[in-house]
């Protein structure tokens, strides 16, 4: 039980906080949740477990989810270049005709799917234990869950949008996917590291780093300062030690960033939708919840993680 639990919880939180949480889809499918957990949970646990085997620690997941990201939004679903995917019109701002997509929108996916599907869940639900939870046959039915997955939404969404990313487009967004893959294994760099704060405060630090991330402008200042951010952030979490319940901080602050940000999603797609709203309060406090209890069932005493594993 030790072992299925974090998993069963890790497959139904990261499309729960990746989609839900965020406000891109309304309580009202919720019943459709069942079929977002092989291609979220999948992909997040096939990621942690792959990561946890090879000996390596957070910067690898957040890289492997960043490959995740490319591989669901530019392979998947597509939405990197549906010029209107589920009716919006993502390419009107930042756009790269010779690549078919835009600067901000590739930005927000990728990273998106990064922190938040996959690397926030599988820290709230580690909560510092790092051991593998599956053997190797668990570990290809976890694959074979993820492409299982990958297979369900790419043709629903292929029917429904009638829309193809061209071969290049697609062998571009594979080939990002792996480059990416490639840096999150290469070998690790010694660096000084420095106290961090209190995890109180690394968490409010967490909370509001993330929020400006999320708030910033759809445009091309908005996306240079953006990639900015991230890499200050990134130097940030390299430089400095973090103990376990400094990891949880972190997810959590990123976390609510996600229950503040559903109820902004909700204002710009249905306003008149109580439901809707309703439905993000009712997230929002499950997030709180969960935060509440990751904190007061983290193990003692915390450890240190690497800053570059």
């Amino acid at each position: 039980m030790r072992r299925f639990l974090p998993v069963l919880g890790l497959l139904f939180l990261a499309p729960l906080v990746g989609e839900f949480l965020l406000g891109n889809l309304s309580v009202r499918v919720l019943p459709a949740l069942p079929f977002l957990v092989p291609l979220y949970g999948g992909g997040a646990l096939l990621i942690r477990e792959v990561a946890r085997r090879t000996g390596r620690g957070r910067p690898t997941i957040l890289l492997l989810g960043a490959a995740y990201g490319v591989i669901e939004a530019g392979l998947v679903d597509q939405s990197l270049f549906n010029p209107s995917f589920e009716g919006h019109d993502f390419q009107s701002i930042t756009p790269i005709p010779a690549l078919g997509l835009s600067a901000a929108s590739t930005l927000s996916f990728v990273a998106g799917h990064a922190i938040w599907s996959i690397s926030v869940p599988i820290a709230l639900v580690e909560r510092g234990r790092t051991a593998p939870w599956l053997g190797w046959k668990g570990l290809t039915l976890a694959a074979l869950l993820y492409l299982f997955g990958c297979w369900i939404i790419f043709g629903d969404l292929r029917d429904s949008e009638g829309f193809l990313a061209t071969p290049a487009q697609r062998i571009g967004a594979a080939t990002a996917a792996l480059l990416l893959i490639a840096v999150a294994y290469l070998p690790n760099i010694a660096t000084k590291r420095y106290k961090a704060p209190s995890p109180t405060k690394t968490g409010v630090i967490a909370f509001a780093a993330s929020s400006v991330f999320f708030a910033r402008p759809e445009s091309w200042p908005g996306f240079w300062f953006g990639l900015a951010w991230l890499a200050a952030a990134a130097v940030w979490l390299a430089r400095t030690r973090w103990t376990d319940r400094h990891i949880l901080a972190i997810a959590a602050g990123t976390l609510l960033t996600y229950a503040w940000g559903g109820f902004a999603l909700t204002a710009l797609m249905e306003p008149h939708d109580p439901v809707r709203w309703w439905g993000n309060a009712a997230f929002a406090a499950g997030a709180i919840a969960l935060i509440t209890v990751t904190r007061t069932t983290s193990p003692e005493p915390a450890s240190a993680e690497t800053p570059t594993g």
